[in-house]
């Protein structure tokens, strides 16, 4: 991933581009009117406008080879109902399969007729993953039939990479931006993170050799008295401990004292591996959709029934070795995030401001004028990567497209995060100082599906390749 330097040079443009339209009145009062329906068209209605073009172009195909548009939008429940922990883990196991973008009775028809073959493709798991689609509401079929047809041919391009001798990874990337089918998620992340070789003659053995690794360590670190532990590393030891029962409280699986073991294993070893951070409250919550998307390939059915307990004390090795590396590719290109006073989630920060400032004028302008300031909310987003703030069975979607970003993840994170934001403009701008905390604490996100969540990537792809092609049109 990208240095901080290459960060701060960004920074830098990003913050010309918005400030140097102040340095003229003509200019300035051109920014200004940005989302003003008196003097110009408003920008949000020009995007719903140019995205119901563009929905009428593609008609389910992919947006320039991103985002998957397939429903028209609809109004999101700002009045929620509380969130349910067993509901959570329900809708995680039946909308991975069926409302997002795959389903089982189409991955069982395209495997069995395809000539190629994928790793570790699972008959009976797939034979399950027809029958949990099978129990889904007659609305989740209906919405899930108009793209039967995309998801098949998606598929077939999947499996196509997959079984090369060697992967073509920006070709992987393209494909899994727009979402992975379950079963082939553990292989594409450790590809699309660099853990797993593209050469498929070398995958299996440099597997193995990366799992006795982490066994090592954890060995030489974590299976020894506190007696041989400095007083620091008692402290972030215990410090773990207090933290892993608290990691996803609302998913009962995560409960789990042996799930918790494992979590505290990963977590210190990769703290005691890289003195330069450390232990970092959030990134607990990091590590949880490796912990998931790799036992899926050991434990069938719904997550609200999986007991880790079920598996063997090697496979239980291997897939925290599996987090663990993956955990440790994820942060190499975010280290300033973590490290002291986390430089890396202040500058993105920074950016998101301005960025806000630039695309909505209006709500940023009521945000400013309520004393609001981006690092009360903005900064767990970053650190977090936004788990803390959707539905947990829409984080590995989410995470799809973060690893699918590559180098370029920082960078797009600050787009996803205003994108997230302004899906509540009008709603903020109502609102004074402690109502705006308040409600940005506690985002009416727990009935969100894949379409909510495709809008978001949606319009973050679209501000994104806009200010890629002029930094600074939207100040001017």
């Amino acid at each position: 991933m990208r240095s901080g330097t290459e960060e701060e040079g960004r920074g830098r443009e990003m913050s010309t581009g918005s400030h140097g339209s102040s340095n003229s009145n003509s200019n300035s009062s051109s920014s200004s009117s940005i989302g003003n329906s008196s003097s110009s068209p408003n920008l949000e209605w020009r995007f719903n406008q140019t995205l119901r073009n563009v929905q009428g172009l593609l008609k389910g195909r992919t947006f320039p080879g991103k985002v998957l548009l397939t429903r028209k939008a609809e109004p999101l429940n700002e009045c929620a109902s509380p969130r349910n922990p067993q509901d959570i883990e329900k809708r995680y196991s039946d909308s991975d399969l069926a409302r997002g973008e795959w389903t089982g009775n189409s991955l069982e028809r395209e495997v069995q007729t395809s000539g190629n073959t994928i790793n570790n493709v699972n008959p009976q798991k797939l034979r399950a993953s027809t029958k949990d689609t099978e129990s889904t509401s007659p609305d989740s079929q209906k919405s899930v039939s108009g793209a039967r047809a995309t998801d098949t041919a998606r598929l077939t391009k999947f499996t196509k990479e997959l079984s090369r001798p060697a992967v073509i990874l920006e070709k992987l990337r393209e494909l899994a931006w727009s979402g992975i089918p379950p079963y082939m998620r553990p292989n594409v992340w450790r590809l699309l993170l660099g853990y797993a070789p593209p050469n498929s003659d070398r995958r299996e053995g440099v597997l193995a050799r990366k799992r006795l690794e982490y066994l090592d360590c954890v060995s030489q670190y974590y299976d020894i008295p506190d007696s041989e532990r400095s007083d620091d590393e008692i402290s972030m030891l215990r410090q773990i401990a207090v933290d892993c029962p608290r990691t996803v409280p609302d998913v009962t699986f995560f409960q789990q004292a042996q799930v918790q073991k494992s979590l505290e294993r990963v977590l210190y070893t990769w703290a005691i591996r890289h003195p330069a951070s450390g232990y970092v409250q959030g990134i607990n919550d990091l590590l949880t959709p490796f912990l998931l998307v790799f036992l899926s390939e050991h434990l069938d059915g719904s997550m609200q029934h999986w007991s880790i307990s079920d598996l063997s004390p090697q496979k239980i090795s291997s897939v925290e070795a599996d987090c663990y590396w993956c955990l440790s590719k994820l942060l190499d290109g975010m280290q300033d995030h973590y490290t002291f006073a986390q430089p890396g989630i202040q500058r993105l920060v920074f950016k998101l401001k301005e960025l806000v400032r630039r695309i909505d004028e209006p709500v940023s302008r009521h945000m400013e004028d309520q004393g609001l300031e981006f690092l009360q909310f903005a900064f767990r987003w970053f650190n977090c990567l936004l788990i803390r703030e959707i539905p947990f069975h829409l984080v590995t979607r989410l995470w799809d497209t973060y690893l699918a970003e590559g180098d370029a993840l920082p960078e797009f994170l600050v787009y996803i995060s205003a994108s997230f934001l302004l899906t509540w403009s009008d709603k903020l701008q109502k609102l004074e100082f402690q109502e705006m905390v308040m409600f940005l604490q506690h985002l009416p996100t727990q009935n969100w599906t894949y379409h909510e969540l495709e809008m978001v990537l949606s319009r973050a792809y679209m501000w994104h390749t806009m200010f890629n092609s002029s930094p600074s049109h939207l100040a001017s």
